[in-house]
């Protein structure tokens, strides 16, 4: 589950990413467009800028941007830098790999198997979306496009 942090983090990459190239935001324009708490902001956007997805500049007119275009930065990538692996156990995961310690057997373990096509799945699709993708779903309210595809989205089809 994409954590607080992590949702936050999303909305102002896609808060940043409607700004004209070079011009820079404070983060309490962010914080107070989105409802977000500014010293939690304050946090959220320090990892990013160590994740080298945004730049910040101190001074007078200083602020925060992206550090490259919207189209070049991968949700996935974004998620990974706040909420870490996107492994839902530890066992699946390939950057924070941690075995069970009830487990008896990694190779032949069921559940791990089934978590690692999980982490696969949600990998598939969130490497394949961009800050743009997620900005232009937001103006058209309900499709995202991945990378020449297109899926409908926004309507709840949950039964």
């Amino acid at each position: 589950m994409l954590t607080a942090k992590g949702k936050y983090g999303l909305k102002a990459l896609a808060h940043l990413a409607t700004l004209a190239p070079g011009e820079t935001t404070q983060a309490i324009e962010i914080a107070e467009a989105h409802n977000i708490p500014k010293k939690f902001l304050d946090a959220i956007l320090g990892d990013l800028r160590n994740a080298g997805i945004v730049f910040s500049k101190k001074g007078p007119g200083g602020g925060y941007m992206l550090a490259r275009s919207p189209r070049d930065i991968e949700i996935g990538h974004v998620i990974r830098a706040i909420d870490g692996p996107l492994a839902p156990i530890a066992c699946a995961s390939r950057t924070a790999y941690r075995p069970c310690e009830d487990c008896k057997s990694v190779k032949s373990c069921t559940v791990r198997l089934m978590m690692t096509r999980v982490r696969d799945a949600m990998s598939e699709v969130l490497d394949r979306l961009t800050v743009a993708d997620m900005v232009a779903a937001g103006e058209r309210g309900y499709s995202v496009r991945m990378k020449g595809r297109r899926s409908r989205r926004g309507v709840d089809q949950s039964r």
